[in-house]
């Protein structure tokens, strides 16, 4: 069973991800940061709020897929 704070969590993270796929990094940022709110451990939410936070720095090419390249390991 699910609890309602995981429900809000995945309608946050979601969102999120919805933005993040629009390019509408401070829409993204806003969501994930919610989620975090929500439950400060949701790894998926991290993880993507930080890659918004440097996309926003350094935006990805014009031809962008949605997919994360690695630069460093």
């Amino acid at each position: 069973m699910i609890t309602k704070e995981k429900e809000e969590v995945l309608r946050l993270y979601n969102s999120g991800l919805d933005a993040y796929k629009k390019r509408k990094w401070d829409e993204a940022i806003d969501f994930f940061e919610k989620a975090l709110k929500v439950d400060p451990n949701d790894g998926p939410s991290k993880l993507y709020l930080e890659r918004c936070k440097q996309y926003k720095l350094t935006p990805p090419p014009d031809d962008w897929d949605g997919v994360f390249t690695m630069t460093t390991k």
